[in-house]
C-alpha cells in the first residue's frame, strides 16, 4: 500500500503513527483472524486486504491465525479454502500461519493464573441461566451462586472439567469481573465451556475449549500482534479484551482497532443462507460464480487487484455504508479493459451465407487484440463464405433505428467487408436459420472507395473453423426488487440468475484457452475459462460483467 501523491491517511494509518512516534510500539504485526466454520466472502476480502497492506506500508509482519475454538463447525476443508483465498489475495504469509489450537495450552495456563487472583470461578449455571442472570441494558445482572467459590474449589472443579468428569454445559468457567459494569460483555464472561467434540487439529486432547472473547486476545499478545484490526461489532467488546491482557500480565499488549465492515447490496454473504443455497443445488458450491464468496468471484473471473481496487474504493472508516455491487464491477471492467484481448464470439448463432462470395475460398483478415493495448498486437481471422452471427443482428421487420441486417440493409461485418441482406430461410416453426447476403469485393478492411458509410457494424465467426462453447450468463442471484430475504428469512432468488447458452460459435483464436483465462467477446462483455467445468474438448465460459457500467466513479476531493 504505497503512498500515492496526495492521498489522505485514513484513521487506522493516522492511530498507527501515532502508536510508533510516542513508543507505544517500535514495529507493526497484523494478523487475519478468520474461523474455519465456511468460505470467505467479499467483506472478508477487505480485513485480508487491510491488515496485510499495514504490515506491507510499514514494514511490518502479517499472520495468518485460524481461530478454531469451536470444533462443532469447523473442517479441514475449510482452512484450506481460506489458505488459497488469502494467497490468491496477494496477502504474504510466508512462514506465519497459525491456529488457535496452537495456543490451548497457553489458554488453560492462562485460566488457571485467573483463578489463582480470584479473577474466575466455576458456575454451574445452564446457558440459559447465565442469560438470565446477566440482566439487561437497563438492569444489572445477579451474582452467579458460584462466584464466591474458594480458589482451592474452583480449581479442582477446572481440573475436573478438563478431565472430562462432566457433561457438556454442566460447568462454565466465568470470569470475575463486574456485574454490574454498564457494558454487558464484561458482567463475567464465559470464558470456558464443556465440549466433548473431536477437534480437526487436536483430536480429543481436549474436552473444554475457550470462549472466542477470551482465546483471541491471548493468541494476538502470543504473537507479538500490535494492532489488532477487527470490525465494530467487536468494539464493545475491547473492554473484555482489554482486561484479559491486562490480567494475564502480558507486556507490550496489542490494541485492538475497530473499523466498518462492507457491505454490499443485494447479494447474499451469510454462511448459513449459503449453505442452504449450496445443500439444496440452487448454487453450484460455495464457488458458484452468483455468489460473492472470494472463491466464487475468483471463478466468476474477478482479479485481486479489481477486489483490491474496489477496497480502496469504498474506504476504512468507523462509517457503515453499504457498496453497490456495480461499484465491483467497474473495478473489474477497468481492470481488465487494458489488458483482455478482444475476440469475436457468436452466442446465439445463425448462418450467414455470402452468395457473391467464392465456393472454396478462405482468406485472412487482420484483427486487432486490443485497440486501447498496442502491445497485444493483432491476428488473423479466416474469412469465407458462410459465417455465423448472432441471431438478433437480423431481424426481417425491424423497429426504427434499427441498423442491423434486414432485407436490403448493408452493414459492416468487423474487420472484413460490407454486405446487404437479401433473404433468409426458416425452419418449420418460422424461426430463421440461414441469413442470404452479398458483399461488396472493394470494402475490404471495412471501409468503402466510394466513401459511402453503414450504421451498423456486427461480428462473426467463420464457420468451418468455429469452436463451438458453452457460455453462461449470470445476473444477480437475488431478486433485488424483493430484498435479500423474505419473511420467512429465505433468499428471494431471481429465477434468471443464470442463463446456460449450448452451442455457442467462438473464432479460432480462442483455441487452447485455459482455466481463468480472460477476455473481452466482442459486443458482449468480459468471458473467463470455467475452471471447474471447462475442459480442452468443450470449453465453458462464465460472463463475468457486461460492458456498460451503471457506476459512476465519485468525485475527489
Amino acid at each position: 500500500m504505497a503512498e500515492t501523491e496526495e492521498r489522505s491517511k485514513h484513521f487506522i494509518e493516522n492511530e498507527i503513527d501515532n502508536d510508533l512516534a510516542t513508543g507505544r510500539f517500535d514495529h507493526v504485526m497484523t494478523r487475519f483472524p478468520p474461523e474455519p466454520n465456511g468460505y470467505l466472502h467479499i467483506g472478508h476480502a477487505k480485513s485480508i486486504i487491510l491488515n496485510s497492506g499495514m504490515a506491507e506500508e510499514y514494514g511490518g509482519k502479517f499472520n495468518l491465525r485460524f481461530d478454531d475454538t469451536n470444533p462443532t463447525k469447523e473442517k479441514t476443508e475449510f482452512v484450506e479454502s481460506i489458505k488459497a483465498d488469502v494467497m490468491w489475495l496477494g496477502a504474504d504469509f510466508e512462514d506465519r500461519l497459525f491456529f488457535a489450537s496452537d495456543y490451548f495450552d497457553k489458554m488453560y495456563e492462562g485460566a488457571v493464573r485467573l483463578i489463582k487472583k480470584g479473577k474466575a470461578y466455576v458456575s454451574d449455571l445452564t446457558a440459559d441461566e447465565v442469560r438470565e442472570y446477566i440482566g439487561t441494558f437497563e438492569q444489572p445482572g445477579k451474582d452467579d451462586p458460584g462466584r464466591d467459590r474458594s480458589v482451592e474449589e474452583n480449581l479442582t472443579l477446572f481440573e475436573e472439567m478438563k478431565e472430562g468428569k462432566y457433561a457438556d454445559g454442566e460447568k462454565t468457567l466465568r470470569a470475575r469481573i463486574d456485574m454490574a459494569s454498564p457494558n454487558i460483555n464484561m458482567r463475567d464472561p464465559v470464558i470456558y465451556r464443556v465440549a466433548h467434540m473431536e477437534h480437526h487439529r487436536t483430536g480429543n486432547k481436549w474436552c473444554i475449549y475457550p470462549m472466542y472473547d477470551f482465546a483471541h486476545p491471548i493468541e494476538d499478545a502470543e504473537e507479538g500482534i500490535t494492532h489488532s484490526l477487527c470490525t465494530l461489532e467487536f468494539e464493545d467488546h475491547r473492554p473484555l479484551y482489554d482486561w484479559v491482557v491486562r490480567e494475564l500480565e502480558y507486556p507490550n499488549p496489542p490494541r485492538q482497532i475497530e473499523f466498518a465492515k462492507m457491505y454490499l447490496t443485494n447479494v447474499v454473504t451469510g454462511k448459513r443462507y449459503i449453505k442452504k443455497l449450496v445443500e439444496n443445488g440452487t448454487v453450484d458450491g460455495w464457488d458458484d460464480p452468483r455468489l460473492v464468496s472470494i472463491a466464487a468471484l475468483k471463478r466468476r473471473g474477478f482479479t485481486p487487484s479489481s477486489i483490491r481496487k474496489f477496497v480502496e474504493l469504498c474506504g476504512i472508516s468507523k462509517s457503515q455504508a453499504s457498496a453497490d455491487y456495480a461499484a465491483l464491477e467497474y473495478c473489474i471492467r477497468e481492470d481488465l479493459k487494458p489488458v483482455a484481448k478482444r475476440y469475436m464470439a457468436v452466442l446465439d448463432p445463425i448462418k450467414l451465407v455470402i452468395d457473391n462470395y467464392p465456393e472454396g475460398q478462405t482468406e485472412m483478415v487482420t484483427a486487432s487484440n486490443n485497440p486501447e493495448n498496442e502491445e497485444l498486437g493483432s491476428r488473423q481471422v479466416p474469412f469465407e463464405r458462410e459465417l455465423y452471427i448472432e441471431r438478433d443482428d437480423f431481424m426481417e421487420e425491424p423497429p426504427k433505428k434499427y441498423f442491423r441486417l434486414f432485407p436490403g440493409n448493408e452493414v459492416r461485418l468487423m474487420n472484413a467487408y460490407y454486405v446487404t441482406a437479401v433473404s433468409c430461410e426458416k425452419d418449420a416453426d418460422g424461426k430463421v436459420t440461414v441469413v442470404h447476403c452479398t458483399y461488396d469485393p472493394a470494402t475490404k478492411g471495412g471501409t468503402s472507395e466510394d466513401g459511402r458509410k453503414v450504421k451498423g457494424t456486427i461480428h462473426w465467426v467463420p464457420a468451418s473453423s468455429a469452436i463451438t462453447a458453452q457460455v453462461r450468463l449470470y445476473e444477480n442471484l437475488v431478486d433485488e426488487e424483493k430484498g435479500v430475504y423474505d419473511e420467512n428469512g429465505n433468499v428471494n432468488l431471481n429465477p434468471n440468475s443464470l442463463t446456460v447458452c449450448e452451442n455457442c460459435k467462438l473464432e479460432p483464436a480462442f483455441a487452447g484457452a485455459q482455466a481463468f483465462d480472460r477476455f473481452q467477446f466482442l459486443r458482449n462483455g468480459f468471458f473467463v475459462v470455467d475452471c471447474k467445468d471447462s475442459t480442452a474438448e468443450k470449453l465453458v465460459f462464465n460472463r463475468i460483467v457486461g460492458l456498460k457500467s451503471s457506476f459512476t466513479l465519485p468525485a475527489s476531493n
